[in-house]
């Protein structure tokens, strides 16, 4: 089979679109014949090392095609639990960025006919993540406030669409004016430019975040704790700017704030947020969609910024 596999930590010159062994599927495993895979950030730093992972590796953790065994049309869970810890597809086994790919039966889950591949295969890491912040950690309720940083990122974009299908209200920035005036239409509230505009402000003109989404780290932290509200929630899932900002304690204890650290998601976490997606209630944002063997082109407008949802690989059947 073809994949795209990294031999090196490096940059999107390290890619190598090749010939592959066929997996096989073990005890309890299943193979899927994959039709569409998504871009995460996540390949990003696992192509560069952050994680170093052994080599050769297939990157990518989510996808969607057919269970060879049934011919049935199948989306992926790439959240493999162990206990209380959770490894992802790609991260810590090969991934999905291939045409075949054998995998725990109870990864893989029935796709509705009114769900194409690539729209099943762009939301499982980003909107289980999201929802494991928001539903499972902090509890959000309708018509509470959502501070969401950076909208066209895939946590970001899937937070919203989850802070929307919940009925709460939205805040949402970004670097980009083109990028905000989208997310307008999409419905977000309140859209503020964080390169230069008053993100703390425009939160309190409306009494403040209940919910903050961080994601970003020292670049935001400072004023992630400014914007949320006096007993509101701060929920922390990486960051990508650094991960040691001031700590900033005395909004802690002043605010009583409430800080949840939230990592990837449970089969609990997944199946809520595809429920959400299959009633029609949360959107599912496709940037653009390359072919596998364009790989590297996708990762390389992935790196730059400049996608707006998620970017999606078609494979060949």
């Amino acid at each position: 089979m073809k994949a795209i596999r990294i031999h090196e930590d490096g940059g999107p010159e390290v890619l190598r679109y090749e010939d592959v062994p066929d997996p096989v599927a073990g005890p309890g495993e299943v193979l899927v014949s994959l039709r569409a895979a998504s871009l995460n950030h996540l390949d990003l730093w696992i192509r560069k090392g952050l994680p170093s992972v052994p080599k050769p590796r297939i990157l990518g953790a989510d996808g969607a095609g057919i269970r060879v065994d049934t011919g049935e049309r199948v989306v992926i869970n790439p959240g493999l639990e162990h206990g209380a810890s959770i490894t992802v597809i790609g991260e810590h086994t090969d991934g999905t960025h291939c045409e075949l790919i054998a995998l725990p039966e109870e990864q893989v889950f029935s796709l509705d006919d009114a769900i194409d591949f690539e729209t099943a295969a762009a939301f499982p890491l980003v909107y289980e993540t999201a929802y494991r912040m928001l539903v499972t950690k902090a509890q959000l309720q309708s018509d509470e406030w959502v501070l969401i940083w950076g909208i066209g990122g895939g946590v970001a974009t899937a937070a919203f669409e989850l802070a929307r299908a919940l009925g709460a209200r939205t805040i949402v920035t970004s670097g980009s004016d083109e990028k905000l005036e989208r997310a307008r239409e999409w419905g977000a509230d309140v859209t503020v430019n964080h390169a230069t505009g008053d993100v703390a402000g425009a939160a309190k003109e409306v009494g403040g975040a209940d919910v903050v989404v961080e994601t970003v780290g020292e670049a935001t932290w400072k004023t992630s704790l400014a914007a949320v509200k006096p007993g509101g929630r701060v929920t922390v899932c990486g960051a990508t700017s650094g991960p040691n900002p001031p700590a900033q304690l005395h909004r802690f204890w002043w605010k009583q704030l409430t800080v949840y650290g939230s990592t990837m998601g449970s089969r609990e976490d997944f199946l809520g947020a595809y429920e959400l997606i299959r009633s029609g209630r949360a959107r599912v944002h496709v940037d653009s969609v390359f072919p596998l063997s364009e790989t590297r082109a996708a990762h390389e407008r992935l790196e730059a910024g400049e996608q707006l949802g998620k970017i999606v690989l078609t494979i060949p059947g």
